[in-house]
């Protein structure tokens, strides 16, 4: 038969439960406590790893912006400094030709070279239009220069034609205009062709075609052009 406890017994017992209750919830409060701090851990690395990868993102693309800013800012820059060069050389050759405009009369005041000048530049007409009648206009203070290299032109175009001879007049009915400085001009076809071989003419020519050789002498070969004028 079972013995009553005493009231101390009951009271130790009670202890007792109290005791494991308490370690019992202090165990299972260390266990929410360590879960809680290891989701807090993850999710904080989350969150960090949300953060950082926004700010990469935002920095790389500032740092394309500021790269792409950077590559329109150098190029638009490059422009402007390609175009003043370009400018500057223009003005430069714009100049130069005119210069070399102003010293076109210069060339008619040696009469003996001048005439041997006019003579080529119609014998220059005659080959070009060949025709048996052609005229020649220049400016009236030079017709008695043109009129003695017409004649000059017309027998060096029978000695090397092998005898062909050809009619040139001069056209007086038709000077060059004002302000032309010299030359001739050859016109065959009743009138509907002309060889324009006066001074100011060559010149223009000139600019064209000399144009790609003056400016290397000038300024140097340029590597970036592809093709060469």
């Amino acid at each position: 038969m079972a013995h009553a406890m005493s009231d101390d017994q009951v009271a130790g017992e009670l202890k007792k439960m109290t005791a494991f209750i308490r370690q019992e919830a202090l165990e299972k409060a260390k266990e929410i406590q360590i879960k809680a701090d290891e989701e807090f851990a993850i999710e904080k690395s989350k969150l960090v790893r949300q953060e950082t990868s926004s700010i990469d993102s935002q920095y790389e693309k500032k740092f394309k912006q500021a790269g792409m800013s950077q590559q329109i800012t150098r190029s638009t820059l490059a422009n402007k400094t390609r175009i003043k060069v370009l400018s500057a050389r223009q003005e430069l050759l714009d100049d130069l030709f005119e210069k070399a405009r102003g010293k076109l009369p210069d060339y008619t005041k040696d009469k003996g070279k001048y005439q041997e000048l006019c003579k080529n530049l119609i014998l220059e007409g005659l080959y070009a239009l060949n025709e048996d009648k052609l005229e020649v206009r220049a400016k009236k203070e030079d017709y008695d220069v043109v009129k003695k290299a017409v004649e000059g032109a017309k027998e060096e175009y029978k000695k090397n034609m092998k005898g062909r001879e050809v009619q040139v007049s001069l056209d007086e009915k038709n000077p060059q205009p004002e302000g032309c400085s010299g030359g001739v001009s050859v016109v065959g076809t009743g009138g509907k062709i002309d060889v324009n071989n006066t001074l100011d003419e060559r010149l223009k020519l000139l600019e064209t075609d000399a144009l790609p050789m003056v400016r290397t002498s000038l300024f140097g070969k340029n590597e970036n052009r592809r093709f060469q004028d």
